[in-house]
């Protein structure tokens, strides 16, 4: 073509009907073609999107360092501080090793009664300056006074079970689902020693732990009754309904009454908190829901008061049957 003749561009090839001439060399072609899927805007570097998912990746990467070092100090030895809880942890029996007084610290019937339980129970009795107290606690309520308590050391769920099935009682194990405080935790050990119980089994995840709390809420059946932690709280259960027991869920509507539950086999009270209940998997994977009968202008109990009637009813049916 004519107009062509001055444009710069890839010469056609020679044996074509209009001979070489100078054309486009491709270039408008090449430029109408798709350049693949336009970008999120979080990876285009300079949308503020971008900025925005960096900021939001940073605080998430921060929360995640501060849950491991929470977890951490949750595994490693636990001091206790103030006058009342250190006495009550004594009295409990929980497990000290050693027992932080201040230098200087007012003396008054509580500290004297520390002091001496520990020189009594082989505790190590070591004063310290307050400062370092103060660093040791974060924070200056310690009144004078600190207990270290080591972390518990958990059962492993086969090997409760197993020893619960080849007693010579009927297994009964307590599992705790969504259960966050660990003074329930503590009030439910302790309920389940009291019922003649064999362990009680809590998720590793989403659950209370084995701190001084529920240690002094226990009132030392901690030290006596295994509890164990489940990596996967419903596998474990399903795992323990294969081998005999019966799982039976505690829930404010469920199809069965207590009244007319026969607890006297095998069995494993599962019981879920006061507000969430028992998680959907937990629930459906349960032989039986169990409801408690209480007064129509009560709308539930507390998950430890719960287990704890349910324990009770159970230890009754038991001994009326060797009895």
């Amino acid at each position: 073509m004519a107009g062509n003749s001055n444009r710069r561009g890839a010469i056609r090839k020679s044996g074509t009907k209009k001979g070489q001439v100078v054309g486009s060399g491709g270039q408008r072609r090449r430029g109408l073609e798709a350049r693949g899927a336009t970008p999120r805007a979080e990876d285009r570097t300079y949308h503020p999107a971008h900025r925005r998912a960096k900021v939001a990746s940073r605080k998430a990467e921060g929360a995640q360092q501060r849950r491991r070092h929470a977890q951490k100090q949750a595994e490693g030895p636990e001091l206790v501080v103030g006058r009342n809880p250190v006495v009550e942890c004594l009295r409990a029996g929980v497990p000290a090793t050693a027992l932080y007084v201040a230098v200087g610290a007012e003396n008054d019937e509580r500290l004297t009664e520390a002091v001496r339980f520990a020189a009594d129970h082989g505790i190590s009795i070591l004063e310290v300056p307050r400062h370092d107290l103060d660093r040791m606690t974060s924070n200056g309520m310690h009144q004078g006074i600190g207990l270290q308590v080591p972390p518990y050391e958990y059962a492993d769920p086969t090997d409760m079970l197993e020893s619960a099935l080849g007693s010579a009682r009927p297994a009964l194990l307590v599992a705790l689902d969504n259960i966050t405080d660990p003074r329930n935790l503590g009030a439910v050990i302790r309920s389940t020693a009291a019922f003649g119980g064999h362990g009680v089994l809590i998720p590793e995840r989403r659950s209370a732990s084995i701190t001084a709390v529920a240690w002094r809420t226990s009132a030392g059946a901690a030290a006596r009754l295994p509890v164990a932690r489940a990596t996967n709280l419903n596998r474990t259960l399903l795992e323990w309904a294969r081998s005999g027991v019966q799982l039976v869920g505690l829930d404010a509507g469920g199809d069965v009454s207590l009244d007319d539950y026969d607890g006297t086999g095998p069995t494993v009270v599962v019981v879920g908190s006061e507000g969430k209940g028992l998680s959907r998997l937990v629930r459906e994977n349960c032989d039986s829901i169990l409801s408690i009968p209480i007064a129509s202008d009560v709308e539930s109990l507390n998950a430890s008061v719960a287990a704890g009637v349910v324990l009770s009813e159970f230890a009754r049916q038991r001994r009326a049957a060797t009895g």
